[in-house]
């Protein structure tokens, strides 16, 4: 049973237009095909719309490209419930200019791709990649409560499954918004699922996952992690920090690891599904007798520092591939 919130309209408040480092690739950092399709956002090349809760405040941003890729310019616009009450100027500046911040964070608009290209522009695998990508960076909306609860429903599933749980999810216990004549779903806030029940948590099919949800929400919510903080602690201190959560282990992390706290040098977990696509993508064999994994994390060993933003390259240039002209051996992966 699906609980049906009443949809909240939002207006534009803000705009702000922001210049990334060059260069820079709008749509290939703004989007990402491998992502799964969840109902908090839209793209269409050029602009992406996407909900996100700030403050406890469900919002949306309209996020557009309004440069090149040499001379980057970002705008975006705002948008917030029309009665949204907001104390003084001082906090309103505040409240939005902070929040800006966090986009720029998570879009890595501020990234220096620099060396990262000087290093590797003419290697012999990773070169031709970084010419197709260039510009590109790593980006995801999600904050480190939204990730792990993302990260818990691609647990042991399909992604058809995924979808379904998440999208379950978002509609039970999330915000309807409408914005620039889009409606989408925003996340619900850190321990907003206290008055909810594991046992209603499985009956919306999630399974075992109910109760890791449940517990990361009641962490969270009891406000017993700062993300904020652990942003400036040492990798291991992140590392030890996020497996002591209960449901998460080192896949999991590893992804955080890269995408919520951007330790680009972290790579030391390969999936059975990532090594055979790894196995095609980087030896040629087949996906049904792959390389071993020891073999592929020497492979990637090479790129130093940049080892897991190469992988990101070779991850998303794939993916990029298939969304252009649909490979055969990836699409038989994805159904698998």
């Amino acid at each position: 049973m699906i609980f049906m919130s009443k949809t909240i309209k939002l207006k534009l408040r803000k705009t702000f237009f922001l210049k990334p480092t060059a260069p820079f690739s709008f749509d290939k950092t703004i989007h990402k095909p491998d992502h799964f399709t969840s109902g908090d956002n839209i793209w269409q090349p050029g602009i992406r719309w996407q909900t996100w809760r700030w403050r406890g405040v469900p919002l949306g941003l309209k996020i557009e490209n309004s440069g090149s890729v040499n001379k980057p310019l970002v705008k975006i616009g705002i948008y917030t419930s029309p009665n949204l009450f907001l104390n003084s100027q001082e906090f309103k500046n505040r409240f939005f200019n902070d929040l800006i911040g966090e986009v720029s964070y998570f879009y890595n608009f501020n990234l220096d791709l620099k060396e990262f290209y000087r290093l590797f522009g003419k290697d012999r695998k990773l070169g031709p990649v970084i010419k197709r990508m260039r510009g590109m960076r790593p980006g995801q909306p999600s904050s480190l409560y939204e990730y792990l609860i993302v990260g818990i429903v691609l647990q042991n599933a399909s992604v058809r499954r995924s979808i379904n749980m998440f999208r379950t999810l978002l509609e039970n216990f999330g915000t309807q918004v409408k914005f620039g004549r889009k409606e989408l779903w925003c996340f619900w806030p850190p321990g907003g699922l206290k008055n909810v029940s594991e046992l209603k948590l499985r009956k919306l099919k999630l399974g075992y996952r109910a109760k890791s949800i449940k517990k990361i929400d009641d962490y969270f919510g009891k406000k017993l992690i700062n993300e904020f903080e652990l942003r400036e602690q040492p990798c291991e201190t992140q590392r030890r920090e996020l497996l002591a959560l209960y449901g998460v282990g080192p896949a999991t992390v590893w992804y955080i690891l890269f995408d919520v706290f951007h330790r680009w040098d972290v790579f030391d977990h390969i999936s059975p599904w990532e090594q055979k696509i790894y196995s095609k993508l980087w030896f040629g064999k087949e996906t049904t007798n792959p390389v071993s994994v020891d073999k592929l994390l020497r492979f990637i060993n090479k790129y130093g520092k940049y080892k897991h933003l190469a992988v990101h390259y070779f991850w998303e240039d794939l993916w990029w591939q298939h969304k252009e002209q649909q490979i055969d051996w990836l699409r038989k992966e994805i159904r698998a």
